[in-house]
């Protein structure tokens, strides 16, 4: 159980950073920065459920979790994911 756990913190862990990675790859002024690491959070966590039930059906090599969370992170910030504004500056710059 614990090692279930300790996995599955790892993979939510991984998620969150590969998110927060993938927020610097973006050019600065979009809407909520904080959406990349949760939803990298998100995907690290749906990725890890993929993985446990293809290593207990097929036998799935431990390799291919971080490859999971990735390619799920990338689909859900990439391709797949939210359509972020662009912050339009108005001339007022403040005092």
């Amino acid at each position: 159980m614990q090692e279930i756990l300790l996995h599955f913190a790892m993979a939510a862990t991984f998620g969150a950073f590969t998110g927060s990675l993938f927020r610097l790859t973006r050019r600065p002024g979009y809407e909520r920065p904080f959406m990349f690491p949760v939803v990298g959070l998100i995907a690290g966590i749906t990725a890890y459920m993929i993985f446990y039930v293809l290593a207990s059906t097929t036998g799935a090599p431990p390799w291919l979790l971080p490859i999971l969370i990735v390619l799920q992170v990338w689909l859900w910030l990439g391709p797949l994911g939210p359509k972020f504004k662009r912050l339009e500056k108005n001339g007022d710059e403040g005092r």
